[in-house]
């Protein structure tokens, strides 16, 4: 009888170490047979971008894909879905927050949500040059903007470039008296709102996607945004002046889940920030080619061009909006200035 107890408890604990092994966390697969070494996990994610194919930031996106593939022998593999196909980028943030898509490409601006500090990005004016925005980037300030979003559930990786913003319209558009009493479309932000406002025009918040009918239509006479994009978006069709203000230069960010993040180990938590990391030189390279690329295209459809030779009649009409955020961005701006 006593042997039976001790086998029945022998048998009881074995179980009961089987099921805590089990559900202990750790994402390494059971060992094979006669192998001394567990083997590694192994994951498949997928990585969204609302950008063409061919795009640069999509470019971007791939050769991280391929660097951590490289790199974890084929253990990971990010498949990349450019053009929006896993949803717009409001609702693939949500995923992403959720876990339910592992990564994503986004711009600055809608992050502002998540981490109010980004929306030092779209104050106007306060970065003089790719430069200039670039120090910044690279800066502890900058790492410490990407890092902030974990509160939000993600995690930032890297940034990638998206040049500077200026105005284009259906109207004739060669100073800044010509902007007064436009309709142009602007991203979701306080920020961007307040900024069309004190140029003088009125401010009109719409989906990136319903644009190219605004214009069509009427709805609106102009928006704003960066020379590869005023292009693929074939927004120049209807819009044909532009005036190079560059009134912002906001990056794009790549991100990763935090449940993502977690799943894998500080070894693939480095292939992976390193991977984006070393991805920005392809991304950067990509992008100097399609501004050059971008440009001529534009003017050989018959687009306007005017560049804005003295920034200071605009820089002058924004300052109540750069005084409106000061206070609030005080450190970051110094930082922005130190960057210079």
């Amino acid at each position: 009888m006593k042997r039976k107890h001790i086998t029945g408890f022998l048998a009881t604990a074995l179980m009961v170490g089987g099921l805590l092994a089990g559900c202990s966390g750790k994402e390494e697969a059971t060992p094979a047979s006669g192998d001394s070494k567990p083997k590694k996990a192994e994951f498949t994610f997928r990585l969204a971008d609302n950008h063409p194919v061919d795009y640069p930031t999509v470019i971007g996106d791939k050769k991280f894909a391929e660097l951590v593939n490289e790199r974890t022998d084929g253990r990971i593999k990010i498949e990349v879905f450019p053009s929006g196909q896993l949803g717009d980028e409001k609702s693939v943030l949500e995923q992403v927050q959720l876990g339910a898509i592992e990564f994503t490409r986004i711009n600055s601006s809608p992050l502002a949500e998540f981490n109010d500090d980004f929306a030092v990005f779209g104050l106007p004016y306060v970065f003089e040059s790719d430069e200039h925005l670039w120090n910044f980037l690279d800066s502890e300030t900058g790492t410490e903007l990407l890092d902030g979003l974990e509160a939000s559930k993600m995690k930032g990786l890297a940034y990638y470039s998206s040049g500077s913003r200026s105005f284009y319209s259906t109207k004739p558009v060669k100073s800044l008296a010509d902007l007064k009493g436009q309709k142009l479309r602007v991203q979701q932000s306080k920020v961007n709102i307040d900024l069309v406002a004190a140029l003088g025009a009125s401010a009109t918040p719409m989906p990136y996607g319903e644009v190219f009918s605004g214009l069509q239509t009427g709805i609106i006479d102009g928006a704003e945004n960066n020379l590869p994009s005023f292009d693929s978006s074939n927004h120049y069709q209807e819009a044909k002046n532009i005036i190079l203000d560059h009134h912002q230069r906001m990056p794009e960010v790549l991100l990763i889940s935090q449940t993502a993040w977690n799943k894998l180990s500080e070894e693939d938590q480095k292939i992976v920030k390193q991977a984006a990391l070393d991805s920005v030189t392809t991304q950067k390279e990509e992008w100097a080619k399609w501004e050059q690329n971008s440009e001529k295209k534009l003017k050989d459809a018959g687009v306007t061009f005017t560049e804005v030779e003295d920034l200071n009649e605009w820089k002058e009409a924004v300052k109540p909006v750069i005084a409106q955020y000061q206070d609030k961005y005080k450190d970051l701006l110094d930082a922005v200035d130190a960057a210079k």
